[in-house]
């Protein structure tokens, strides 16, 4: 889930008009709230700082560009635009305040271990499989 780290903020103009209309990254603290309104338990909170910088960069070499199921080739006015908006959010994610967090989610308290060390166990397992 990306969330914008920091206060709750507002999406800039450039992103409302050309990226992401009607979009919006909520701040961790509105995520949590909404959930809470749930009655969801936030069992576990992980923040992947650098994790998502891979991300745009790839998007950019292999020329994605949100056009859904659409496989046409995008237009050079939006792929112009697109290639701006992966540079923005690789300096983002590099240089300033942007973030992933993963959060998990619990209704009963007793529904997952005290400890992480399940997801570590079946990551070795994982590991493990040839491939």
């Amino acid at each position: 889930m990306r969330i914008a780290a920091g206060a709750p903020g507002t999406t800039d103009r450039f992103m409302q008009k050309y990226i992401f209309p009607g979009g919006y990254i909520p701040a961790l603290s509105e995520t949590v709230a909404a959930s809470e309104r749930e009655r969801l338990i936030v069992a576990d909170v992980e923040t992947l700082r650098f994790h998502y910088l891979p991300t745009p960069s790839a998007t950019g070499t292999t020329g994605g560009g949100g056009r859904g199921g659409d496989r046409s080739p995008p237009r050079p006015a939006f792929l112009s635009l697109w290639l701006f908006y992966l540079a923005a959010a690789m300096t983002m994610f590099s240089d300033a305040g942007m973030v992933n967090h993963q959060l998990q989610y619990v209704r009963r308290r007793d529904s997952i271990p005290m400890t992480r060390d399940f997801m570590f166990e079946a990551e070795i397992q994982l590991r493990a499989v040839p491939a």
